[in-house]
């Protein structure tokens, strides 16, 4: 299939494709009419690369998978480097996830303190919240 075939099958645009054929991701491989020539091989390397990114990994952290999926591995999570990439982004998301729930605690803290106190007034007029 040719670059805009795949495009619209993955749900992405043709400078997309480009893109990632710059960073090595989508394999570069022309027909006998100089144009790009793609297959479900393809297809399926985006739909990797697409699923992980919805999931919040960074295009580079992509690169194992597909990596794994070019070697012949029906899933692109199947080898050691993905998972060592599966294994970051869950200490990473663990990390956030603390933090988060350091920020909720202060803001808790927040609310309850001054739900002891006078009603706050607004500032356009002195009437109450």
């Amino acid at each position: 299939m040719r670059i805009g075939e795949l495009a619209a099958r993955a749900g992405t645009t043709t400078r997309t494709l480009r893109y990632y054929e710059s960073r090595g991701l989508l394999p570069a491989r022309r027909g006998d009419n100089g144009y790009r020539a793609y297959d479900e091989s393809d297809l399926k390397l985006l739909r990797q690369i697409r699923t992980l990114q919805d999931f919040g990994f960074d295009l580079e952290e992509t690169r194992p998978f597909v990596e794994c999926l070019r070697s012949g591995h029906p899933e692109g999570d199947s080898c050691p480097a993905s998972l060592a990439v599966y294994r970051r982004k869950l200490t990473e998301l663990d990390e956030l996830i603390g933090e988060l729930q350091t920020v909720r605690a202060q803001i808790g803290a927040r609310l309850a303190a001054m739900a002891g106190d006078e009603p706050p007034l607004c500032e356009l007029g002195g009437q109450e919240l």
